[in-house]
């Protein structure tokens, strides 16, 4: 499967980018099958954490979330006049948090998750929020709604072509086990979500299952678990869709990928070519020919 998969993955969009170019990828050298720290110095940097990153699917601009001094922020570098800005925040706040951006199919919201309250001014779970893009930039922001988001706390958003929202909660968590977090989807009819459905058990075991990316056709899942086998705080795995429309049993994707620090917030470049991940609390950049090596793995 794991063969079959990587050929998918590099022409899902006919290879709409190449990392050749210096104005893509913020004109880094491209990684081969051994994953290095992306833009060092410039997003990735020893002095804070880097949680979270998506390009829009031209490879002009890039959004990434900062955790420096305990709070959250979205922050975006883009290609202008021949060369990149320097990032700078898009959303932010004195107080509150956000975190984990994803940009919607079409483009015209940016997602994210906060612990900006719903009403009052007391930061309080974390659900997934979004803005939508205006002639100036991006709207404040708006919740996604109780269809999504629960009394408890949703964790990264990514979405197949069609619309669905992948997303993880500790919703059905048990009592004093906030930590076991599922990942859940709900399907876009006429633009409105529907009511959110819990992955299998094949997906979602008793532990800690949450930070998924889905791909555009729904044609494997990459997602972060802590299982007894992981290497160390969060692992990633990943799943692909068997003919019969079920997920596939998780293969752990080890080392060189997790290792034992904390891997998570996994990405898919739109031309299927890198792998993006947070690692060690910077952003990693790696070849998806990486998957058929670790997939073989025992």
């Amino acid at each position: 499967m794991m063969k079959k998969l990587i050929p998918l993955m590099i022409c899902l969009y006919g290879g709409l980018l190449s990392a050749q170019e210096n104005h893509l990828y913020l004109g880094e050298t491209a990684p081969d099958t051994v994953p290095k720290i992306f833009a060092e110095g410039i997003i990735s940097k020893a002095s804070r954490s880097e949680f979270g990153s998506v390009f829009s699917a031209d490879g002009t601009t890039f959004y990434f979330a900062v955790n420096d001094g305990g709070k959250a922020e979205i922050r975006y570098s883009q290609w202008q006049k021949e060369s990149w800005t320097t990032p700078k925040t898009v959303i932010g706040h004195a107080v509150y948090s956000f975190n984990d951006p994803m940009l919607s199919p079409d483009e015209n919201r940016l997602y994210y998750i906060s612990d900006k309250p719903k009403t009052g001014e007391t930061p309080g779970d974390y659900d997934i929020w979004y803005s939508e893009k205006t002639g100036s930039g991006w709207s404040h922001p708006i919740n996604a709604g109780t269809k999504i988001n629960s009394e408890k706390d949703e964790y990264y958003i990514s979405f197949t072509a069609n619309g669905t929202l992948y997303f993880s909660s500790n919703k059905d968590a048990g009592e004093g086990n906030d930590n076991n977090f599922d990942i859940y989807a709900s399907k876009s009819v006429n633009g409105e979500h529907q009511e959110p459905v819990r992955l299998s058990s094949v997906i979602n075991t008793k532990y800690y299952e949450a930070d998924v990316f889905v791909a555009p056709d729904e044609a494997y899942l990459i997602f972060c678990s802590r299982r007894p086998q992981g290497l160390g705080r969060g692992d990633l795995y990943i799943s692909t869709k068997e003919p019969n429309g079920k997920w596939g049993a998780a293969q752990h994707l080890k080392k060189p990928i997790s290792t034992d620090s904390h891997e998570l917030c996994p990405w898919v470049t739109p031309d299927g070519a890198y792998f993006f991940y947070t690692g060690n609390q910077d952003i990693y950049w790696v070849s998806t020919r990486i998957f058929e090596q670790v997939g073989q793995k025992k």
